[in-house]
């Protein structure tokens, strides 16, 4: 419990609230955690959710599949993050995205609708909670702008550039590491595995960038 705790007070979503307030709230959300193993569907294009996830232990992808099992990766969830938060909050709304378990992965689940409608004990900190949601809901519209912006580059080799351009100011660092592996990055960037590969090697050759399975090394301006 420690080790959640732990967790959960640095989440956005508790961001504010003390570890006592948190534990009390739990049961006031009806929090239940469940454990997946690699690969694990959690919830499937289709399903209708009222909750929401919280990763505590590994990770989760955001995937859409085509009818002949073509993935594409819209966002990784590590631990800390939530997922399923937008749908939750229209229950009536039909998932339009699978996640799944990238690994190993532990996560609590919360009732969105408790999240959002204040108890019956009034709890001071509820309404910070509901403040925390929307702030956690802008940061995934924030995070889906971003994505947008790769995936509008005309090449691979631009929408290469543009993640890793991202990802080296985010990280503060011109040698940084990316959650994905090879075929995630490329099901992220709805690219080729084998014409990205390629890009990467023309980057590294021409001295843009160096590489070490996912950690990166951003040197000189492309040309």
């Amino acid at each position: 419990m420690n080790d959640t705790m732990t967790i959960l007070k640095k989440s956005v979503l508790f961001y504010g609230i003390e570890g006592g307030e948190i534990e009390a709230m739990l049961n006031c959300l009806s929090a239940v955690k469940r454990t997946y193993e690699k690969g694990e569907f959690i919830w499937r294009n289709g399903d209708h959710i009222s909750s929401m996830g919280l990763v505590l232990m590994g990770s989760v992808h955001v995937i859409e599949e085509d009818f002949w099992g073509n993935r594409t990766i819209l966002a990784e969830c590590p631990k800390g993050q939530m997922f399923g938060d937008a749908y939750a909050c229209t229950p009536s709304v039909e998932l339009g995205v699978s996640v799944v378990a990238a690994e190993r992965a532990e996560i609590l689940f919360l009732d969105v609708q408790k999240v959002i409608t204040v108890c019956t004990s009034a709890c001071e900190f509820h309404t910070r909670l509901i403040r925390n949601l929307l702030s956690v809901l802008a940061d995934k519209n924030l995070m889906l702008t971003q994505k947008i912006k790769h995936m509008a580059k005309r090449s691979t080799r631009e929408k290469l550039l543009s993640y890793l351009s991202e990802e080296s100011l985010k990280q503060k660092n011109a040698r940084f590491e990316i959650p994905f592996n090879r075929q995630q990055l490329a099901d992220y960037l709805c690219v080729d595995r084998s014409a990205m590969s390629n890009e990467l090697c023309k980057l590294k050759k021409e001295g843009v960038l160096d590489f070490q399975k996912n950690w990166f090394h951003l040197m000189s301006q492309p040309d």
